[in-house]
């Protein structure tokens, strides 16, 4: 495929930005060739500027759940657009969108609109510092939970250890107050609970992993954090930027019958648009300025045309046959990647949940960050090339989950795994 006009894009971008893009991933290190740039997308497909199609698993990593540029969506902004794109003042729409919010997610008794899933986090963090009136968090290896100072942590060696920046610009003072543990791991954080009782604010977890690859919980993971919150007086906040919405209309908290005292939202819930929400509890969100003394603010929060293109989204998610169908597709398309890669020999892992998976090259299974780390990153950064050759656009990392849209088709699933079987016989 000719990609010159990609190619001069990102020579030109490399003098103004830095890496040439304006977020790490992608600018395709992983893989080792320039990134392409993207003039297009509808449904299933995006086009890059040189003309290529390729059938899109990345979907703006996670929110095109109904594929590229909708037309509802496209309707709801056309309606919005000329009656102003900014106020920085209250909308009804906002209401509108924290209340369908609110039906999905019952722990979410109130929300609070922000611009990113990042800002969510943040914020929802200082929420339960301010309500608990302690300073560590507990997170794990591998989940990522936007760029905030006290999350750019990687773990230390030992269950006791303190983590340390993973950026630099992040004080070692701050990062002291992160404990990192294993993704599965309940004894781990059992330990750290009882090693540093009435000081951990709150456990952070993304009840399924999709930044080290998608990797589900394992069971009783959810359920027993659940129990040492309870038993500790912890903040039990779930990061559902990605699986709100997607895995299921109440996220993984549906899917799992576990209710979060905080929730992080984004991607899916401004149909594409920049957005974030974080909510929970009543007595925990009345701590949040202009109630309480929690102090966050966002001139762009609920923004107009984001909550428009929202309320458009879950509505038409809203249907039960839409998850039916994103799992339909889902399995499908992991079990027959499976039997592509046995019937060649090639040695991988395939992990799966409603509307997201990951091809991991390693024999498995994959439950945590360190089994994830096993993976043959040479290999898939040939996996990548190949696909892309033959027109699938991939998320350009093994560590990163595909996303299935309710636009890809039966013909899209087929082409994909055609093109698997060709990948796997030149790798």
């Amino acid at each position: 495929m000719n990609r010159k006009r990609s190619i001069a894009l990102y020579r030109r971008a490399l003098q103004l930005i830095p890496g040439g893009v304006n977020s790490p991933v992608r600018a395709f290190k992983a893989i080792g060739i320039p990134p392409l740039f993207i003039d297009r997308a509808k449904g299933s497909k995006i086009w890059d500027v040189d003309g290529n199609a390729y059938i899109d698993y990345v979907g703006s990593w996670g929110p095109m759940i109904m594929g590229h540029a909708h037309p509802k969506i496209l309707t709801a902004l056309k309606k919005t657009a000329p009656k102003g794109t900014s106020f920085g003042a209250p909308t009804s729409l906002e209401i509108e969108l924290a209340n369908e919010v609110r039906k999905a997610f019952p722990s979410m008794e109130m929300v609070r609109m922000v611009s990113s899933g990042t800002e969510a986090v943040m914020s929802a963090i200082r929420v339960a510092r301010g309500y608990t009136g302690r300073d560590k968090i507990l997170k794990f290896e591998g989940c990522y939970h936007g760029h905030g100072d006290s999350l750019l942590v990687k773990a230390g060696s030992g269950a006791a250890t303190f983590g340390i920046p993973n950026s630099f610009g992040v004080p070692e003072d701050l990062a002291r107050h992160t404990l990192t543990a294993p993704y599965n791991d309940l004894e781990r954080v059992r330990i750290l609970a009882n090693q540093f009782p009435e000081q951990i604010a709150c456990i952070i977890v993304e009840p399924i992993a999709g930044n080290m690859g998608a990797i589900p919980p394992g069971k009783g993971f959810l359920e027993g954090l659940r129990r040492i919150c309870d038993e500790r007086g912890i903040v039990l906040l779930f990061d559902e930027v990605i699986t709100g919405f997607r895995v299921a209309y109440g996220g993984a908290q549906e899917l799992y019958g576990i209710q979060a005292d905080l929730t992080c939202l984004g991607k899916i819930i401004g149909g594409g648009l920049p957005v974030g929400a974080y909510g929970g509890m009543e007595k925990m969100m009345e701590k949040v300025a202009p109630v309480g003394g929690v102090y966050q603010a966002g001139t762009l929060s609920g923004n107009p045309m984001a909550m428009a293109a929202g309320i458009a989204t879950l509505e038409i998610l809203k249907t039960k046959k839409v998850y039916k169908d994103l799992e339909k597709k889902t399995v499908y398309l992991a079990e027959r990647i499976c039997e592509s890669a046995d019937e060649r020999s090639v040695p991988v892992a395939v992990n799966q949940v409603t509307g997201m998976l990951t091809l991991f090259f390693t024999e498995g299974p994959v439950r945590d960050y360190a089994t994830a780390k096993k993976s043959d990153t040479k290999r898939f950064a040939r996996f990548f090339i190949e696909m892309m050759e033959q027109g699938i656009y991939l998320p350009p990392s093994q560590f990163e989950a595909w996303f299935i849209s309710l636009a890809h088709t039966q013909k899209d699933l087929d082409k994909t795994i055609e093109a698997c079987n060709t990948a796997f016989k030149k790798i």
